[in-house]
């Protein structure tokens, strides 16, 4: 008796492209490929599911944050356990902040995937990051805990991951600022502005000042990044100082 070709991995042409490209990242075969396109569809697509609930990668983002932090925080309950709390909290922040999820979802090269009437252009740096955990979101669903610290230990922790380069590394110079300010019991403002410049792109410039003095000024795309390059220029004006504490 002849048996039937197994068609089980079949897939038509844009699933079979999207099922080997997340193959390839994943380093295994998905099980449920719906659940790894509902982490690259972004809300502009208006897409809902049979209950008439939204469709996007937001809710599978949500999920995927708790698991990358609770994955981090074993790696490094267990690696440091001379740690105390504040310790643990600041590495894991440092490994998991904004910016360094933007980077992986951008060595992973994951907007390729997105699915999204906004052109791809116009999206700022975050969706890299936001993309990333939902995919972190999606193993976890689809795979279970074991696969999805697997995938965490493979693509964040041993390529990313250096206890002692992270320990001097800076998650926020305004802060560091800030706090020596308070423990110096100094006054401080940061009087941020529109900058009417030439540019294309709006932009914003600061002036920190510090005892009623100028220390530092910049200029960037938004006032947060205004605010933390000023603070950054504070921080090596003041780095002798700030260290000493």
């Amino acid at each position: 008796m002849k048996f039937a070709p197994k068609i089980f991995n079949s897939h038509p042409k844009a699933d079979g492209d999207f099922f080997l490209g997340i193959k390839n990242i994943l380093g295994f075969k998905p099980k449920d490929l719906e659940i790894y396109k509902k982490a690259f569809l972004h809300r502009s697509m208006n897409k809902r599911d049979d209950g008439g609930n939204p469709m996007n990668y937001e809710r599978l983002e949500f999920l995927g944050d708790a698991m990358l932090g609770t994955i981090i925080s074993k790696h490094l309950y267990n690696k440091v356990p001379e740690g105390d709390e504040g310790y643990l909290t600041k590495m894991r922040s440092k490994i998991v902040s904004r910016k360094h999820l933007n980077e992986l979802g951008k060595d992973l090269n994951l907007l390729e995937f997105v699915e999204s009437r906004i052109p791809k252009s116009h999206f700022g740096d975050n969706i890299h990051g936001n993309v990333f955990e939902a995919l972190v979101g999606a193993i976890y669903l689809d795979k279970g805990y074991t696969a999805c610290e697997k995938f965490i230990n493979n693509r964040v922790i041993e390529p990313y991951v250096d206890i002692e380069q992270l320990e001097g590394k800076v998650i926020s110079y305004k802060s560091l600022v800030i706090e020596w300010c308070q423990k110096q019991k100094k006054d401080f403002q940061y009087e941020v502005y529109e900058d009417t410049g030439n540019d294309e792109l709006r932009h914003f410039a600061v002036k920190l000042y510090i005892d009623g003095k100028i220390l530092a000024k910049a200029r960037a795309t938004s006032k947060k990044k205004a605010e933390e390059k000023a603070s950054k220029r504070a921080y090596y004006a003041l780095q002798n100082k700030i260290k000493e504490l």
